[in-house]
């Protein structure tokens, strides 16, 4: 394994054991980060593999910005640290750029390892590259991110 591979599966692990963003915030927004919110949730489950997630986003009343996003869930560290991940990476984002960043993660594990996410643009994220080699994982590492998605349109 390269050194680089070495640090990613380092990431993933600590993410997994000490993850971002876990334990849901209160579906009141006024319990959250304060007033001028409202809150989307999001229940998905992989059926392959037993994950689940359930996943809670406070946007801004205009629906356009990320202010919090909090997560429960069981599964495997790569479910785990990509859900950690994804709450690191969105909050603050707009609607858009959180749809672009689901669209860029989704192109790039379902590559098969043809494509590389930017470290730049992903941060932590970008470990779960090496995913996409592995068919039977990439849901567990979508999973969090199709929650998002599906909060999102909900919103």
């Amino acid at each position: 394994m390269s050194g680089l591979e070495d640090l990613y599966q380092e990431l993933i692990l600590d993410h997994s054991k000490r993850p971002h963003g876990k334990g849901l915030l209160g579906a009141d927004p006024s319990t959250g980060s304060g007033t001028g919110l409202h809150t989307a949730e999001s229940h998905q489950r992989n059926p392959i593999c037993g994950d689940e997630i359930t996943l809670r986003a406070h946007v801004s009343d205009d629906g356009d910005r990320i202010a919090e996003v909090s997560w429960e869930g069981s599964g495997c560290s790569i479910s785990q640290a990509s859900a950690s991940m994804l709450t690191e990476l969105v909050v603050g984002k707009s609607r858009t750029e959180a749809g672009e960043l689901i669209d860029g993660f989704r192109e790039a594990l379902r590559s098969r390892g043809a494509m590389e996410l930017d470290e730049d643009v992903y941060g932590d994220a970008a470990a779960l590259t090496g995913v996409s080699r592995y068919v039977a994982r990439v849901k567990c590492a979508m999973l969090a991110w199709v929650a998002l998605e599906d909060a999102l349109l909900r919103a």
